[in-house]
């Protein structure tokens, strides 16, 4: 039996937001907000929906409407990796996107003041400049990966400033560590588009350095975040040996050349399971760091 048109529409829609990455910006805001409040309230409930779903789909929704040519060029998408939105439904994604964020913003905003307006603001807006035509920061290689960190980064940094904590150079050792982390899996994510990048005409961090090059400067800054985590205070420093699963599946690529640059796609869904490992065991880590 064929769904009616209505849950067809809305599986495009929620496939556009992919799922699977949901928690990648939820779980950093609610952490980040309940380790500085240590309370549940609305601000953090509002905020986790937000950054769980709305945040997503302006994020990945958009990119697949303005992305659309050179998403159906590319082998790997259509579906966990990225959806190939039928141009039909490309006003409903954008409206949508749209529609329900606006008012899980207007709450947040109301629950904050200046300093959380200018943090949100400034996520929203690397969120869309990564795609809409005249800015497309993900075809500006290099800024491409900051601003892709800055997708994740950005959740825990509002959080802090809703909570009203202060941003000691410990804590801007955590970010920085984080940001790392955030240009790493984003630079090696891209290497296994070179191919098809450059076919589309469409520049990253990966086209411009190549295939092998791109590896090692991922590896080099997962290994900067681990001691960006070490630096920081207790018990940041038990999270650095958690970069050692995402140097060891990027490892065997360092040589690799650009004409097998789809082989990294391997690595790459190596790489989302690994997150949800180690996202696994920071959760636990954050749990026990709240009870004792």
């Amino acid at each position: 039996m064929t769904a009616p048109a209505g849950l067809r529409l809305a599986g495009h829609v929620v496939l556009a937001s992919r799922p699977l990455s949901w928690i990648n910006t939820a779980h950093p805001f609610a952490m980040a907000y309940l380790l500085s409040t240590r309370e549940v309230d609305l601000a953090l409930v509002v905020g986790t929906l937000f950054f769980l779903f709305p945040y997503n789909l302006l994020m990945y929704g958009v990119n697949d409407v303005f992305d659309h040519a050179s998403d159906v060029a590319n082998p790997r998408k259509g579906g966990a990796e990225g959806a190939v939105l039928p141009r039909s439904v490309h006003r409903v994604t954008l409206l949508a996107a749209v529609g329900v964020s606006v008012p899980c913003v207007a709450v947040l905003v109301a629950l904050g003041g200046p300093g959380s307006w200018l943090v949100l603001a400034f996520s929203l807006f690397a969120v869309l400049a990564y795609s809409v035509p005249g800015l497309r920061f993900k075809e500006r290689p290099f800024l491409d990966s900051i601003t892709s960190s800055v997708h994740f980064v950005s959740p825990v940094g509002y959080a802090l400033t809703l909570a009203g904590a202060g941003f000691t150079p410990q804590v801007w050792a955590v970010l920085g560590g984080f940001g790392a982390w955030g240009v790493a899996a984003h630079a090696f994510g891209a290497v296994q588009d070179v191919i098809p990048d450059r076919v589309g005409g469409i520049r990253s961090i990966a086209t411009q350095l190549g295939a092998a090059p791109t590896v090692r400067f991922a590896i080099g800054m997962w290994t900067l975040a681990g001691l960006l985590m070490i630096s920081a205070p207790w018990p940041a420093p038990l999270v650095a040996p958690l970069v050692v699963p995402y140097v060891a599946l990027a490892a065997p690529y360092v040589r690799l050349a650009d004409r097998d640059s789809a082989r990294a796609n391997r690595g790459w869904r190596k790489f989302l399971m690994i997150n949800y490992g180690v996202g696994f065991l920071i959760t636990l880590l954050i749990i026990w760091y709240l009870l004792r």
